[in-house]
């Protein structure tokens, strides 16, 4: 216990910088994925954008993001490997924060839309199958992991494909879209209050003392749905039709489906935060809890308010001091998007957190979301993705995990050799 001894303090103040860091990245990266949409179809402004973000992300992260980080990080790691050596785990969970934090950087700096889980997960893999032992690792959580790269965009891009012909069907290709707008939109509200606040319940609200299952969320949020879509139809009924152009009718359309995706950026910021942070503060959840009982490893690490504190900070500053790259890649370089079409993109893929959850699946809120996006491009053609941008975001995401462990790997070394053993 030397080390722990020797050091704790030092070592928890880097781990802290490093968390920081690593929330950052998520703020630069994953928040600017979630607000990508509504900027790209001009629902919302850059700096609109940043500050819903700001506030819900916050929100989320601090109201509803004190998880349990279980079985250190999520099962990847065999804690029982690490009783008699605890600051290998400290070590590993250092690099691994700043091996993930580096990567972000570099991939935001680029606009690449990368995973933040993924960053993480294969920074973890990489120093616990190196620096302590390949049966270190739990193999068939990481092949979960992967196997969510295809899951994920697959399925919210169908659901987007899909949900963007039934909008040009039922409102855009009538003979009144004004009117067929006042008709179907409180259906797609209804839709929108069910997916958003099933991901609020079943994704951020498990710790703040409404552990619902996955059967009393549907119930809570049908209620809500249909209490919103309520709402919708008192103020969809209260646009008058523009007496003017086809185009001005059909501009008054998109602009309903602009105050859709308001609210959907709204409740995914909050979802997100209260979920993604863990990314940033589980392995510093892990860190602090074996430095403070004195290099004690154990199953569950408690998440301490301070740590939350310091995520959504985090989280916060890099969004909005580094985000408007990716908010670029995501809402402008991969198709043109319009209110209608990044509803359908956003919606689709809020749906597929919920199925995912719900399924036990493993999805990254970044692979939902360009696959959303990429479903809405496909409906109106090939030609309108550009595909060379489509392909740079592809292969940022295989090499993720192999960057992040190689980089972590190297890190852990540094920080043995720096601190020693024993």
């Amino acid at each position: 216990m030397g080390v722990i001894e020797d050091y704790g303090s030092l070592l928890l103040l880097l781990a802290i910088i490093f968390g920081f860091f690593m929330a950052w990245g998520v703020g630069a990266n994953d928040v600017a994925n979630a607000m990508g949409t509504s900027v790209g179809a001009k629902a919302i402004t850059i700096k609109q954008a940043i500050i819903i973000a700001m506030i819900f992300e916050f929100a989320g992260a601090y109201l509803a993001g004190g998880e349990v980080t279980s079985t250190i990080r999520k099962g990847i790691v065999d804690p029982e490997l690490l009783g008699e050596n605890p600051e290998l785990l400290v070590y590993g969970m250092m690099a691994s924060l700043l091996a993930a934090g580096i990567w972000l950087m570099i991939a935001s700096t680029f606009g690449w839309p990368v995973s933040t889980t993924h960053s993480i997960v294969g920074a973890i893999v990489g120093f616990a199958s190196v620096g302590i032992s390949v049966d270190a690792v739990n193999w068939a959580k990481v092949a979960e992991i992967v196997s969510s790269w295809v899951i994920s965009p697959v399925l919210a891009g169908t659901m987007s494909f899909l949900l963007y012909l039934s909008v040009r069907r039922f409102i855009f290709n009538t003979d009144d879209p004004f009117i067929s707008a006042k008709r179907y939109v409180p259906i797609y509200i209804f839709l929108v209050g069910f997916v958003i606040s099933m991901v609020t319940m079943v994704k951020g609200l498990k710790h703040v003392g409404l552990d619902l299952s996955f059967e009393q969320s549907i119930f809570y949020a049908l209620g809500f749905a249909l209490l919103l879509s309520l709402v919708g139809v008192a103020i969809i009924g209260r646009i008058k039709r523009p007496y003017a152009s086809v185009h001005q009718n059909l501009m008054s359309v998109e602009r309903i489906f602009g105050v859709l995706m308001i609210f959907t950026a709204c409740s995914m910021a909050f979802a997100h935060g209260s979920n993604d942070v863990a990314n940033a503060i589980g392995p510093l959840a892990a860190i602090n809890s074996i430095i403070s009982s004195g290099g004690q490893v154990t199953q569950n690490a408690g998440m301490p308010s301070w740590l939350l504190l310091l995520g959504g900070g985090g989280i916060v500053a890099g969004l909005a001091l580094y985000g408007y790259r990716v908010m670029r890649t995501i809402g402008t370089h991969i198709t043109e998007l319009t209110p209608s079409s990044g509803f359908a993109a956003e919606l689709a893929a809020a749906t597929t957190v919920v199925v995912a959850s719900g399924a036990s699946l493993p999805v990254s809120t970044t692979h939902t979301l360009v696959g959303g996006v990429l479903g809405v491009g496909l409906a109106r053609g090939l030609s309108a993705l550009n595909l060379r941008v489509v392909g740079t975001i592809f292969v940022s995401w295989m090499i993720t995990l192999p960057v992040g462990a190689g980089l972590a790997i190297f890190f852990f070394y540094v920080f043995k050799a720096i601190f020693g053993t024993g």
